[in-house]
């Protein structure tokens, strides 16, 4: 944009002052938002509605002006014979694209049959100084939108719909979860370890208790700490940071929605996760089979259960249970000529080298709902012990067009075994394995005042919306998508 459009801008806005009308009034008000003025019925009178002019089409004594915002647009008629000379040219010359407006008027269609407000009366409601972007939809700079996520939320109605999409799924899965009896509850963002996942923590630094801190990877063991106080089953909406790569499908900044229920096991949770996935599509998207990259996929269907061990023997021919050295499952790799990208891939721990197998060789090709099982205990530092084989945990993974979609288990609740489990992953860490979790001597205290059986889960929003409707990038599921300093 020129400094002289915004001048004239400028210009107008001290014009409009001059002749006492102001620059900034502090209110107007409304009785119909825009999208239910579009459905009111031919005829009705005193309809007052505000928005920003996003188009003007002028003839000889009448325009056509679109005004939207987030939920909807309205055209509104200027007719010259109704409004007056005086108000008619005001518009014209001091009004531009990207200004808001307050309007009352009578509604009519038109002869395309466009819902349409005649206006009566109109008020100046604020002046855009910078002119608006006049083929959005044609800017091949993705970063720019991400950036300037204003902008494209004004112009593009794609973007408008996904996020209005996101609210109202956040506001279907609070009603589920409290309509089964969880309480939802709130913990601390700032921690002093970086336990409840496998994940590199952002540090930061408390001056005032003079101790480093870390910005927290999961609830996890906070909201476990309720159930020893007593709280029965209870969830989060949980700002989560992971210091992790950029992705098409990773956020270092997302929203987690997680909980846990007493005395219930990871079954019990795989059945009330299949309820939500369903009540989502039902409430939210108003129907069970949405479309996911070409492949239509019907989610009131048998949902496929299938063991890690089971994928990884059927899609690369290697038996991990044959390979309990990470040295020797790595050489197995090799040999198959599997390669495997990671720029620590020697000092990674058996478990978290099988994930990184998984997600190379087996993940991308599972596309309708799949509850993956029986993952190696040392993946799942926090999980149960399965009782027939206690190499292995009681955990699903449900994933959805090759993305990890929600994360449960059969909770781990023998301190005893949590102790040698997280000692574990200190040796792990102290070798290099960044990703490792750290030792939590305040939660093993917590564990050893008693807990019954815990069943829990987790699962990302954007991950989630980015499933179900299908998005190229999980930026495009959060509304400031965290981007590199200019």
């Amino acid at each position: 944009m020129s400094n002289d459009q915004r001048e004239l801008r400028i210009e107008k806005l001290e014009a409009l002052r001059a002749q006492g009308i102001s620059g900034n009034p502090d209110r107007f008000s409304t009785n119909y938002e825009l999208y239910e003025a579009a459905q009111l019925a031919d005829g009705i009178t005193g309809v007052r509605v505000s928005g920003r002019i996003m188009s003007v089409r002028s003839f000889k004594k009448l325009m056509f002006i679109n005004i939207s915002n987030v939920q909807g647009s309205l055209q509104l008629l200027l007719k010259l014979d109704e409004i007056g000379e005086e108000q008619y040219s005001l518009f014209q010359n001091y009004f531009d694209i990207g200004d808001f407006i307050g309007v009352e008027g009578r509604i009519y269609s038109t002869n395309t049959n466009e819902k349409t407000l005649r206006i009566e009366s109109y008020v100046f409601l604020g002046k855009a100084l910078r002119t608006l972007p006049e083929k959005w939809h044609g800017l091949s700079n993705v970063e720019l939108r991400y950036r300037q996520r204003y902008l494209d939320l004004m112009m593009t109605q794609e973007t408008q719909k996904r996020m209005l999409t996101r609210i109202n799924m956040v506001r279907a899965i609070r009603r589920f979860l409290e309509d089964k009896g969880f309480l939802e509850v709130e913990t601390p963002v700032l921690q002093h370890t970086s336990s409840g996942a496998i994940a590199k923590p952002f540090r930061t630094y408390h001056n005032s208790l003079d101790t480093e801190m870390n910005l927290r990877i999961a609830p996890e063991t906070y909201l476990k700490r309720l159930i020893v106080g007593g709280f029965t089953n209870v969830f989060e909406f949980a700002k989560c940071f992971r210091n992790e790569g950029v992705s098409p499908q990773h956020l270092q900044e997302f929203t987690m929605v997680e909980g846990y229920a007493a005395y219930w096991n990871y079954e019990d949770t795989m059945r009330l996760m299949q309820e939500m996935v369903l009540t989502i599509l039902e409430q939210v998207f108003q129907t069970t089979s949405i479309t996911i990259q070409g492949h239509t996929i019907d989610f009131s269907q048998e949902w496929e259960i299938i063991s890690f061990r089971d994928l990884i023997l059927k899609d690369t021919g290697i038996d991990i249970d044959q390979y309990p050295s990470v040295l020797d499952l790595y050489r197995e790799t090799m040999n198959r000529n599997i390669e495997l990208e990671h720029p620590e891939i020697e000092t990674l721990g058996r478990g978290n080298f099988i994930d990184l197998l998984y997600k190379k060789v087996s993940r991308p090709k599972l596309i309708r709902p799949t509850f993956l099982i029986q993952h190696p205990i040392d993946l799942s530092p926090l999980a149960r012990a399965n009782d027939d084989d206690p190499e292995l945990t009681d955990r699903f993974q449900l994933v959805i067009n090759g993305a990890e979609v929600i994360n449960a288990y059969s909770e781990l609740v023998d301190p005893i075994e949590q102790r040698k489990r997280l000692e574990a992953q200190a040796v792990l860490k102290s070798n290099g394995d960044l990703e490792a979790m750290e030792m939590d001597e305040d939660y093993l205290t917590a564990m050893e005042y008693g807990m019954p059986p815990i069943s829990g889960w987790g699962f990302g929003i954007e991950r989630l919306l980015m499933v179900l409707t299908d998005s190229e990038s999980i930026k495009d599921c959060v509304l400031f998508p965290i981007t590199k300093k200019l």
